[in-house]
């Protein structure tokens, strides 16, 4: 195994500290997990002096993103390690205190592309958590013990259902615009009013009230489910759980799978995994993530897939996408354009496709889809321009041609080089790219592609499982060029020296308009107000200024504010 140790502590090219998403349970330091049969406890008990850079301590549970990494490694875990689980409980190790929220200190003294990926992230942990329970059928209770202040409610909001203690004391809130003059990060807004369905009025008041909202007017505002007096807390919330699970659908049979370390080896323009390598062309500003398509035919049986585990390679590879993606949202900020690749035979990435169809109803298998549908939607949402070239030796078939279909715009090469001996491009559509795999909007990628005409759409699904070349794919509107060897160098080296030059604030912007045509979701909504409006609060004066709210927070002075609306 070449896994880097402590990679978050090695110095990137810029000298910078590397920031990992790799972690697991012996390694945590602000969660601890329990499993009691068909319940699963995660107990928030946040390390003050565990921070992730200097500067600040995580006082009364409020996080950065370290505290978040090992939360999601948690919940990715649940899915895979205990299928038996039915009902996840959130609670604080804490007294009279659940989470005070993101770290304001941390969130003053963060860069602003940390901050914006900050609340990405943490949106997806939480957009995770209600997949969890859509999906998978693992439902979450959250039990707020005291104060469940900005992020820390924006988490219990994520659950399927909140319980208050009622001691006269504890509160639920959302003060970041009174307090902080910024938005709450993490989808706390659009929960209240889509998931919650608060009334405006009441959420007017409760958004703009620094202490929040307690005992039985948080449940008549719809804000907790239950409220508790403190000498019955735990036993409700224990029956709460038994009640959930034995409604859950959640149905694992068996022992789950060990997600183990990943294999990496981070070099100074590198980044080599087992089926993803990734190389950075630094004048360039090019990252080409080239994904490797199996070696091996799928297994014979379910029973040999579950013994294959984290090398079951279609699990092996939406792993190492997921990492690779985010090391490059955070630690690559310099990257203007992501280049996706692949090599392999499109037919055993097909072949792979209809072993999970197969099985679709076996834990694991279904699963490894959600895994994959999850991993997608965070390449979707990557502030990357991101190209997809199909070239000769290529296997974007099934569930990789949804890179393709991510992607802003895909080249696909006509015929052969002079002396290439391998196999013409070819795309190829399989089941799975009808329904599987949908977008934040609810819709699939293809769907979303032919907003404006369902007979296009229909064309295309009459050609699954059909290996399609350059001219074909064109015709039928999958990829944006097809190209003769004569012109391709020159075609790809104009995009990329184009997205190189532009603002990319401007193609931040522009990208994440153009990529989500059609419907909107709930969390599409999330992630929509997050670039266009919390990416912007987070700029102004009012904020970040030297008089601004985040600056002056907690050191007695007031922020003052440019009052003129803009």
């Amino acid at each position: 195994m070449a896994e880097i140790e402590h990679a978050a502590h090695r110095p990137l090219a810029n000298g910078k500290t590397r920031i990992d998403f790799q972690t697991e349970p012996a390694r945590y330091r602000h969660w601890k997990i329990s499993i009691d049969g068909d319940v699963a406890t995660l107990l928030m008990d946040v390390d003050e002096k565990g921070a992730l850079f200097e500067g600040y301590d995580l006082k009364l549970n409020s996080y950065d993103l370290g505290v978040d990494i090992e939360l999601a490694d948690a919940i990715e875990r649940l899915r895979f390690e205990h299928p038996q689980v039915r009902v996840l409980v959130l609670r604080s190790a804490k007294p009279r205190v659940f989470s005070a929220g993101a770290n304001i200190r941390m969130l003053a003294g963060a860069g602003h592309a940390h901050k914006v990926n900050f609340c990405k992230f943490t949106n997806e942990t939480r957009n995770g958590i209600e997949d969890l329970s859509e999906h998978s059928g693992l439902k979450s209770i959250c039990a707020i013990n005291g104060t469940a202040a900005g992020g820390g409610y924006e988490l219990a909001l994520a659950t399927d259902y909140i319980m208050l203690v009622d001691d006269g004391s504890a509160a639920v809130s959302l003060p970041e615009l009174p307090l902080l003059a910024v938005l709450p990060g993490t989808g706390g807004l659009t929960r209240v009013s889509d998931k919650r369905k608060v009334r405006r009025d009441r959420a007017d008041v409760f958004c703009t009230t620094e202490e929040g909202v307690k005992g039985k007017r948080a449940v008549e505002w719809r804000l907790v489910d239950d409220v508790v007096p403190g000498s019955k807390f735990d036993d409700t919330v224990a029956a709460r759980a038994k009640e959930f699970a034995a409604k859950s659908r959640r149905s694992g049979a068996g022992p789950g799978i060990k997600l183990t370390p990943l294999t990496r080896k981070f070099e100074a323009d590198s980044v080599e995994y087992g089926a993803v390598a990734v190389e950075f062309q630094r004048a360039g500003r090019i990252a080409t993530m080239t994904l490797r398509g199996p070696a091996v035919p799928p297994p014979a049986s379910v029973d040999a897939m579950v013994m294959l585990g984290a090398e079951f390679w279609p699990l092996q590879l939406a792993r190492e996408l997921d990492d690779a993606i985010l090391n490059i949202r955070l630690n690559e900020l310099d990257v203007a354009a992501i280049m996706f690749k692949s090599s392999g035979d499109p037919a055993q990435v097909l072949a792979y496709d209809r072993f999970l169809d197969a099985n679709k109803d076996h834990w694991l298998a279904r699963e490894i889809r959600l895994l994959w549908k999850r991993v997608l939607k965070r390449v979707d949402l990557t502030s990357r321009s991101l190209v997809t070239l199909i070239e000769p030796g290529s296997c974007f078939a099934g569930t990789l041609a949804e890179i393709a279909f991510a992607s802003d715009r895909s080249y696909m090469l006509i015929g052969l080089r002079q002396g290439d001996n391998r196999q013409p491009a070819a795309l190829a559509l399989a089941d799975v790219n009808f329904g599987a795999y949908p977008m934040s909007t609810g819709i699939t990628r293809l769907a979303c592609r032919f907003l404006a005409s369902a007979a296009d759409l229909d064309r295309a699904t009459a050609e699954r499982g059909k290996m399609l070349d350059a001219e074909t794919a064109q015709r039928l509107g999958l990829v944006t060029f097809a190209l003769d060897d004569i012109d391709w160098d020159d075609e790809v080296r104009v995009f990329l020296e184009e997205r190189a030059s532009f603002s990319p604030d401007s193609l931040t912007g522009l990208e994440a308009n153009l990529r989500f045509a059609g419907p909107e979701t709930m969390e599409s909504k999330i992630f929509a107000r997050l670039t266009a409006w919390q990416n912007w609060i987070f700029q102004r004066p009012n904020a970040i200024g030297e008089q601004g709210a985040l600056k002056r927070y907690g050191t007695g002075q007031k922020p003052v504010f440019d009052t003129r609306r803009v």
